[in-house]
């Protein structure tokens, strides 16, 4: 036998072994594989290897996600706290905190939120001068986008998600009063359309914009379909941060001079008002009771700054059941007194629901990737 017949022969019995894993790798299926390889087993000639199962197995994630914001005595920013400065109560009981992170600079997706009823005409340019002076003072072009509905009888996009100020500016002055008020319609459905899946930057991870809502109203619903606990929930599941500003002008202080309280100056809120100021709070925003456009200068570069320097935290809770109760969060630094957490006050236990577009988060906001 030949020198080169004897390598050949060598070679072919030394590929024998790994000739079944080929052959293996190579088979078609309609079947999904499994996720984890399991070692071959033997058959008989005639016996049939056993089926695969098709079921799949979920389990219910249970994270909630909270964003926040710390301020001091001073309501300034407070920046450079660390996990180990926070306590995380869900009804009352501690919780252990998974996930932590500094979110700064994050790009903003803001919803411009105006009541256009008839309730408001005679407010209808103040309206629109603290929308545009909102933009202008709080959008980076190239880098945030706002879009601009209005509510009257229902809601109305009149401008898409943009970093034009110019556009946004040109479609709000143009703005008309008339029909009834559907304010959580609005929220619902900005949330659910609009804020649910803003436009992204390129390139980056799925969750890496702040969602906002500015609402600017009297407060007055009289027509929507939805209720005020719908809109909040909506806005929770969606982890859109709402800030209000109030158009109501009755029961105004004129007297107060201290540059830091004329944009909460009011000393008797209107049933509105209260409504407004309670979307803001349950949802980690603030609640702004103007007099004057020139108010809120100051107050909208506040808000700015406070969403591009927020905390995530995010925890299992402790014997968690999926029974639709609301449960409340807090948030404490124990270590310093005279901090305030600025942060949503809860959410519901609820399983996942989907939207038209796609599936909502985790219960009332929360998610699997904080």
């Amino acid at each position: 036998m030949s020198r080169r017949r004897i390598f050949a022969l060598i070679l072919l019995v030394a590929t024998l072994p790994f000739v079944p894993l080929v052959v293996r790798a190579q088979q078609p299926s309609g079947e999904a594989k499994p996720q984890s390889p399991s070692p071959p087993q033997s058959t008989a000639p005639n016996q049939q290897p056993a089926q695969q199962s098709n079921q799949t197995f979920t389990r219910e994630v249970t994270l909630v996600d909270v964003l926040f914001t710390v301020l001091n005595r001073r309501n300034k920013l407070v920046p450079d706290l660390d996990k180990v400065d926070f306590k995380v109560l869900d009804e009352g009981k501690p919780q252990e905190i998974r996930f932590f992170s500094k979110q700064t600079d994050l790009p903003l997706r803001i919803g411009i939120l105006m009541d256009t009823s008839n309730s408001i005409r005679d407010r209808l340019k103040f309206e629109q001068d603290a929308s545009v002076n909102f933009l202008f003072s709080v959008l980076r072009r190239n880098k945030d986008e706002a879009f601009v509905m209005t509510f009257d009888d229902e809601p109305q996009i009149i401008q898409a998600f943009t970093s034009d100020t110019g556009a946004l500016r040109d479609e709000i002055t143009r703005t008309r009063a008339g029909g009834g008020t559907a304010i959580y319609d609005a929220i619902y459905e900005a949330c659910i359309k609009q804020l649910n899946h803003p436009p992204r930057p390129p390139g980056d991870q799925p969750d890496v914009v702040r969602r906002v809502m500015i609402l600017i109203s009297d407060g007055e619903d009289n027509l929507s379909t939805h209720t005020r606990s719908e809109a909040i929930e909506m806005a929770q599941r969606t982890s859109v941060v709402i800030y209000t500003i109030s158009t109501s002008t009755q029961w105004v202080s004129l007297s107060e001079t201290n540059p830091n309280k004329t944009s909460d100056r009011k000393y008797h809120l209107t049933e509105g008002d209260k409504i407004l100021q309670d979307l803001a709070e349950e949802t980690g925003g603030r609640a702004f009771f103007p007099y004057h456009v020139d108010d809120l200068d100051q107050s909208f570069q506040d808000i700015g700054d406070e969403l591009r320097n927020q905390y995530s935290i995010a925890y299992l809770p402790a014997n968690y059941v999926l029974d639709g109760r609301y449960h409340k969060i807090r948030i404490e630094v124990p270590e310093h007194k005279g901090y305030q957490v600025r942060a949503r006050r809860g959410y519901f236990a609820r399983a996942n629901r989907e939207t038209p577009s796609q599936p909502a988060p985790g219960p009332s906001g929360s998610s699997s990737n904080p």
